[in-house]
């Protein structure tokens, strides 16, 4: 009889302790902040990221891929980066090779380059 007390005594303990937490969380949001739980972030951030295709290029590729995603063409890319037309081909040709996208005849490397950063 004294054991079935102490375990609800120990039930009641936890949900008062639940409850407080629960109350801090409504003021905390109340207060203009937020209530995530805390086993919710650690999984967040414990979650490692799949790697994507566009990992692979440089800051300067994916600045290019992304101008190139906008329709510029390598002139206009030239233009807006304030580089040489040799820089931006290199940049293109570095793109697509790291994409795994090799020259082919039935294929535009750069739609194919463009939808793989829209995928991403």
């Amino acid at each position: 009889m004294q054991q079935r007390r102490r375990h609800r005594q120990a039930d009641v303990a936890a949900c008062i302790g639940e409850i407080d937490e629960f109350l801090d969380a409504v003021r905390r949001v109340g207060r203009g902040g937020t209530a995530t739980d805390p086993e919710v972030i650690s999984q967040l951030l414990g979650r490692k990221r799949d790697v994507g295709p566009l990992d692979k290029l440089t800051p300067r590729e994916r600045e290019v891929l992304e101008l190139m995603a906008q329709g510029l063409s390598n002139r206009g890319i030239c233009e807006k980066l304030v580089v040489s037309p040799k820089t931006v081909e290199t940049h293109v040709s570095s793109i697509f090779w790291k994409l795994d996208l090799l020259p082919a005849q039935d294929e535009q490397r750069r739609v194919l380059a463009v939808l793989a950063y829209l995928r991403a």
